[in-house]
């Protein structure tokens, strides 16, 4: 009888991966908790990056942009616009997951030696271009959502419901307005994507070489990685929040702003370099729990849900 325990093999690694739903499932599960617990940093960061805010919201860092808008607004305003997040962050993360499995197991990844980095750009190619694909679907999903999240999010927002700021967001401006921010939203995550999952991978291979299931070390992988890559796209991430919000400035330039690099001389010439880094201490201090919760939740279900699968493997050696 062989001496294999169910703790000794990596439970990333059974037979043919994990299946479709697995991932579908665990990644929708993950994004849910990874947006709902950190979004009134994220309020904040959306507050922060708007040009030429009305004096009510200026603030001076987090500390005096939650006190605030607590004792001015009512601390609820910190979660306004969170049903938008909830109902698009579910099946976009699903879809979000299932494709950097699949296109990660394609592109070779889960070969012996494939999540390294730092050799020969082995591991940095296959999981760059898996989380690349894995942004280009979720995105395309995601981003009206995100446009109705921000839209109230702003201070003075009428919208109390998803969908009575749809509708209103359409009527006014159009389908465009829920996708003129999608080309810089890909600009952007592409590389946060490819930053952060290249950086998980990465630190958690680091961590724990063996690959077994461990909270701790996908915690800090995560954290580490969703901070980096926070910071790294903060200047696009502004642009992103001029353009899915240009329908609310009283600035016909930011009203009429067609896309990424029109974005980026209005913000130069307000506010110089400058007003590239808006909102990136809210911006990295949102992303680096909600990615260490995003990749905890999705690690622990996806191994909870092949429990199954484990055990029959290791009846298999029994």
């Amino acid at each position: 009888m062989s001496e294999m325990h169910e703790h000794d093999y990596d439970y990333e690694s059974l037979p043919d991966n994990s299946s479709l739903s697995v991932n579908l499932i665990a990644g929708a599960l993950a994004g849910i908790g990874e947006h709902t617990v950190m979004y009134p940093a994220d309020s904040i960061k959306t507050r922060m990056q708007i040009l030429n805010p009305t004096p009510q919201a200026v603030y001076t860092g987090v500390g005096n942009a939650i006190t605030r808008i607590s004792t001015t607004e009512g601390v609820r305003t910190l979660w306004r616009g969170i049903n938008s997040v909830i109902l698009g962050a579910g099946p976009s993360h699903a879809l979000y997951f299932g494709t950097y499995e699949f296109c990660k197991d394609i592109f070779g990844g889960n070969k012996p030696g494939g999540h390294h980095p730092i050799a020969a750009g082995i591991g940095l190619s296959t999981t760059a271009t898996a989380g690349a694909c894995a942004t280009i679907a979720s995105d395309a999903l995601m981003n009206p959502f995100d446009v109705i999240k921000q839209r109230m999010q702003i201070h003075g927002s009428t919208h109390r419901t998803v969908m009575e700021c749809a509708r209103t967001v359409y009527l006014r401006e159009g389908l465009i307005a829920f996708y003129i921010s999608y080309p810089t939203t890909l600009t952007m995550t592409i590389p946060f994507q490819a930053v952060q999952f290249s950086s998980y991978e990465y630190f958690r291979k680091v961590i724990n070489p063996r690959g077994d299931y461990d909270p701790k070390t996908h915690v800090i992988a995560g954290g580490l990685a969703g901070a980096i890559a926070a910071a790294a796209t903060t200047p696009l991430d502004v642009a992103k929040t001029l353009l899915q919000t240009r329908g609310t400035s009283n600035d016909l330039r930011v009203r009429n702003c067609s896309g990424l690099f029109d974005a980026f001389r209005i913000i130069y010439e307000n506010q110089g370099l400058k007003g590239f880094i808006r909102g990136i201490r809210p911006r990295v201090l949102s992303h680096m729990p909600s990615t260490a919760i995003c990749w905890s939740v999705y690690e622990y279900f996806k191994w909870v849900i092949t429990a199954r699968d484990r055990a029959q493997l290791a009846r298999a050696y029994d």
